[in-house]
C-alpha cells in the first residue's frame, strides 16, 4: 500500500495533538490502559472491539524501542487480545521502525481531515427511495444498519459484490444474537456513537457511525451492502454524519480511508488528506479499517 498521495509536508502540529488525544480518549470508556512507557495497551473490559496497543499520550521520554514493542506484544498474546499497534506516523514517526523490528507488518491507511473551514461535507443527491437519516437506539433498522459494514469490508473494494439482502438478514440476525446491536443502542443512548443509514424499504443499505468526543470527531464504519455499491450511498451516508456533528458542535471531523482509491471518494465530499494512520500486525494477519 503506497503513502497518501498529495499529504502535506508538514501537517498542522495543533491538529495532529488534538487527534491524538482524541484517539487516546476513545478506548479510555470501555478498556483500561496499560502503562508500558512509550506505549499504552487499552484492553478491552467486557465484549466488543479489541483495542490495541499506542504511543503513550504526553510521552517525554526516550521513543519506544523494538524491545518495547516486544513487551507489549508479550503482554497481548498473555490476555489473548489481537497483537495489534495503532498511531499516526506524522505524529510519532520513529515508532515505525521499532514495531518492523518486533517483526510485525505494517499497514498504512489515508488520514482525512474536515475541518470547519473546510465547509460541509458535499455529495451528489441520493435518489428516491432511498432516505438518508441518524437512527435512534430503538430504531427497527439498527441491526441492519449495525450488520451492513460486516458485510461490506468481508468483501472490501468499490465494485459491486455478492452479499445482498439474504445476506444482511442473516448477519442482522446473529449480531442480535451475539448482543452487538444492543452494545451499540446503549451507546447511541449515551450520545458515544451516532449512527446513520441510508434506507430502502425499511432496508439498510449503507450505514456508518461517528464517536464524539468534545469538538472532535471520527467518521469510522461506513459500509455499503455489495450489491447496493456505485449509487453514491456512502457519501451520503458520510454527509448526514458530518451534518450531525457540525450540528452538535463538533469543530474536527476525520477518518482513515482503507486505501487512496477510498480516499478520493472522500475527497470528492470536501475532506482533505493530512496525515497517515498506521496499523501494525503480525504478517499472516489482514489490517483492519473504519
Amino acid at each position: 500500500m503506497t503513502s497518501v498521495d498529495h499529504e502535506p509536508a508538514n501537517p498542522d502540529r495543533h491538529l495532529l495533538d488534538e487527534i491524538e488525544r482524541y484517539y487516546d480518549a476513545v478506548p479510555r470508556g470501555a478498556a483500561r490502559a496499560e502503562d508500558f512507557g512509550p506505549l499504552t495497551l487499552f484492553v478491552r473490559e467486557g465484549a466488543g472491539w479489541p483495542y490495541y496497543a499506542r504511543p503513550t499520550l504526553g510521552h517525554e521520554g526516550p521513543a519506544a524501542t523494538a524491545e518495547d514493542v516486544r513487551r507489549v506484544l508479550a503482554r497481548q498474546r498473555e490476555l489473548g487480545a489481537p497483537e495489534a499497534f495503532e498511531w499516526v506516523a506524522e505524529h510519532d514517526p520513529r515508532l515505525r521502525a521499532a514495531v518492523e523490528e518486533a517483526g510485525l507488518t505494517v499497514h498504512e491507511h489515508p488520514l482525512l481531515v474536515l475541518g470547519l473551514a473546510d465547509g460541509p461535507a458535499t455529495v451528489p443527491a441520493v435518489p428516491e427511495p432511498v432516505e438518508v437519516r441518524v437512527l435512534t437506539a430503538d430504531a427497527p433498522e439498527l441491526a441492519g444498519a449495525v450488520a451492513v459494514p460486516h458485510l461490506a469490508f468481508a468483501e472490501p473494494g468499490t465494485g459491486l459484490g455478492a452479499a445482498g439482502t439474504a445476506e444482511l438478514a442473516e448477519t442482522a440476525g446473529k449480531l442480535v444474537a451475539e448482543g452487538a446491536v444492543e452494545r451499540i443502542a446503549k451507546r447511541i443512548t449515551a450520545g458515544a456513537t451516532v449512527l446513520a443509514a441510508a434506507l430502502e424499504d425499511g432496508t439498510a443499505l449503507c450505514a456508518g457511525q461517528h464517536n464524539p468526543v468534545g469538538a472532535v470527531t471520527e467518521v469510522a464504519g461506513v459500509g455499503t451492502l455489495p450489491t447496493a455499491r456505485r449509487r453514491g450511498l456512502g457519501l451520503a451516508v458520510t454527509a448526514a454524519l458530518v451534518a450531525h456533528a457540525r450540528a452538535n458542535g463538533v469543530r474536527t471531523v476525520f477518518l482513515s480511508a482503507a486505501d487512496e482509491d477510498v480516499a478520493r471518494i472522500y475527497r470528492r465530499a470536501g475532506f482533505r488528506p493530512f496525515a497517515t494512520a498506521l496499523i501494525a500486525e503480525p504478517a499472516a494477519q489482514d489490517a483492519s479499517t473504519t
